[in-house]
């Protein structure tokens, strides 16, 4: 995200001037856009102009407009966000308090103003204009015939391409069908790794998926590096890791993720520490359960008593158009922190975000048990 103007204080008002330069930054501006800010931005508008002719007709012309946000929608396919509100300043184009949809896309510069600017926004700026938020890891999820090339950014894992083939049967008369079908599906998605994995931004490209395929590719990939002198891959032979996966579907890559092989390249990234944190919460489930916790309630109290080890949230809970909601989750983040706790806002577009809002989105991991939440009637 490029940071054109930022002039604001925590917990006062304040504005900023952003331009979107990737699908990770829609997200974040997603993510920072909230019911009640200000947003202002350029859009087209038809209006009926009179002609010479004293007939009218319409016309599509460029204006600025500033709405007070109702709604905001984010289209992950087009990596959009539409903005719905009532427009708060004087324009010859619309009228005053009228209703538009602003359209937010890559490269479209816009500016925000907040009354309130919180930790959890000032935090999601940060992230959203670091050099080094970037898509850090690349995955391959391959299985006969189907792969999905993804990048796993600090808050977005997007699936840069879908391959199918039609694998004929391995044997009989139809081996030789095999054989140029196989040949065309791992070419196919070598070339979507050259075309959309950029080795000197990912630190680890994995190649993941169940049985003999992921090793076919690997095979594959290098021995054609080798013919054609594809220097990106050979130069880059140490990052590239193969991992057994249940799956060569995109859900598996949460257990991708969290393989050791993995997590020795990935460590001190963002998605990696989510998978850890959560994995910790599940080991801690299952092995000291009353010291696992989740639902709103049930964390509201080990707070109150101070026993919030590790926090667990959602960024779903953030976007809240209700905002005391807001206001009770970023003030539960900043106490915890304050506390000595460890807290990890998870991305519900990673499939860890997405396994902890089936949780509620909301979970911890408690420094000491407290046995008699059981008995409460929350």
């Amino acid at each position: 995200m490029k940071l054109r103007h930022r002039d604001y204080i925590l917990n006062g008002p304040g504005v900023v001037k952003l331009t979107p330069e990737n699908p990770e930054d829609m997200w974040y501006a997603y993510n920072l856009i909230a019911v009640g800010d200000r947003l202002a931005a350029s859009t087209i508008r038809k209006v009926q102009r009179e002609t010479s002719s004293g007939t009218r007709e319409a016309e599509r012309v460029h204006t600025r407009l500033e709405i007070e946000v109702e709604a905001v929608d984010y289209d992950n396919v087009a990596n959009v966000l539409r903005i719905r509100g009532k427009n708060v300043t004087e324009n010859e184009h619309v009228k005053l308090g009228a209703y538009h949809t602003l359209e937010i896309d890559q490269q479209r510069p816009f500016s925000l103003s907040k009354d309130i600017w919180d930790s959890i926004a000032i935090d999601t700026l940060k992230w959203a204009c670091d050099p080094a938020a970037t898509s850090e890891v690349a995955a391959v999820m391959i299985q006969e015939g189907l792969a999905y090339v993804c990048l796993v950014g600090q808050s977005v894992t997007t699936t840069k391409m879908k391959i199918e083939t039609s694998i004929p049967r391995k044997h009989g008369p139809a081996i030789a069908g095999y054989e140029k079908a196989i040949n065309k599906f791992l070419e196919n998605v070598l070339q979507a790794v050259l075309r959309h994995v950029d080795f000197s931004i990912v630190r680890c490209l994995i190649i993941a998926g169940p049985g003999f395929t992921k090793d076919q590719f690997h095979n594959y990939m290098f021995s054609e590096a080798t013919k054609r002198e594809l220097r990106v891959i050979i130069e880059n032979k140490s990052k590239i890791v193969l991992v057994h996966a249940s799956s060569g579907y995109k859900h598996a890559l949460k257990e991708v993720l969290s393989a050791p092989s993995v997590m020795n390249l990935i460590m001190d990234t963002k998605a990696a520490k989510e998978v850890k944190a959560l994995k910790e919460f599940f080991d801690m489930l299952s092995n000291d359960p009353l010291r696992a916790i989740y639902g709103p309630k049930e964390v509201e109290i080990a707070h109150d008593r101070l026993a919030i080890q590790t926090l667990l949230l959602s960024d779903e809970l953030f976007r809240n158009a209700d905002i005391p909601t807001r206001r009770k989750y970023v003030d539960l983040t900043d106490s915890v922190k304050s506390s000595g706790g460890d807290v990890h806002i998870f991305s519900s577009m990673h499939v860890s975000g997405e396994q902890l809002g089936q949780l509620s989105g909301i979970a911890a991991i408690l420094r000491f048990p407290l046995p008699d939440l059981e008995d409460m009637d929350l």
